[in-house]
């Protein structure tokens, strides 16, 4: 399958093509599941993974190509083995990942992917996101394991509070957030809260953002124009569209 003019236009962008093949998969919820890989060559071209790192895969829908963003879980640049986490929905990612078995194949594109944690690293730390963004959630923890973190979770399932947080209690406080309003919910709670927590000083914080775009758009705003919160201390990025 080609990837028709999304795929040129990420050329142009000097994005580097790899094929993964799965080794396995495993349901983790009724709504959520991960398929492992190995990574074609790609962690050994980076030179390893960042948190976050994310990469485009390419599925065929009605005979054309779409491509979507999935961060990489657990990267072994060793092994040059990572998971992918699918929130299940309608659609032929999730379709195909439904279907995935070893010895299956799919196509990935790598461009855009950058992100680099605030140096020294925060002493706080704010996450806003909801189950797309639960993998790379996960990767930031993961990072700054010890550093205080406040997360607000968008949902629209029960099932979605069973999902594999990595939590460390002693460290993490999760919100669960019920997805109304498009969203409308989730940014008011968070401006109903994050003012208090994040008090005079806001030179130590840093907040991580990835819901709908509209959702994303509106917090974005709300940190920097009212909380002023200066752009390195935020990184917010729409991961889907409604």
């Amino acid at each position: 399958m080609g990837h028709g003019w999304e795929g040129v236009v990420l050329k142009l962008f000097r994005g580097r093509d790899f094929t993964f093949t799965v080794t396995g998969a495993e349901q983790v919820t009724d709504r959520f599941r991960r398929v492992h890989v190995t990574d074609g060559g790609l962690l050994a071209a980076t030179g390893g993974a960042h948190p976050t790192m994310w990469v485009r895969l390419w599925f065929e829908k009605d005979g054309k190509p779409h491509q979507r963003a999935y961060t990489l879980v657990d990267p072994d640049p060793e092994a040059g083995t990572f998971s992918l986490e699918f929130a299940l929905h309608e659609g032929p990612a999730c379709d195909w990942a439904k279907g995935a078995e070893a010895g299956d194949t799919i196509d990935a594109t790598l461009q855009g992917t950058g992100f680099d944690l605030p140096d020294p690293a925060p002493s706080r730390l704010f996450v806003i996101g909801d189950p797309a963004a639960l993998p790379a959630i996960n990767s930031l923890l993961d990072a700054i394991p010890e550093t205080p973190a406040t997360i607000w979770f968008e949902s629209s399932d029960e099932a979605d509070r069973k999902l594999p947080f990595r939590l460390d209690e002693a460290h993490h406080t999760l919100h669960h957030v019920e997805r109304r309003e498009s969203g409308a919910h989730l940014v008011a709670e968070v401006k109903a809260a994050l003012p208090a927590l994040l008090g005079d000083d806001h030179s130590d914080a840093y907040v991580w953002v990835a819901c709908d775009t509209a959702t994303t758009r509106a917090l974005s705003a709300y940190l920097r124009k009212e909380l002023g919160l200066p752009k390195d201390r935020v990184n917010a990025l729409g991961y889907w569209r409604p």
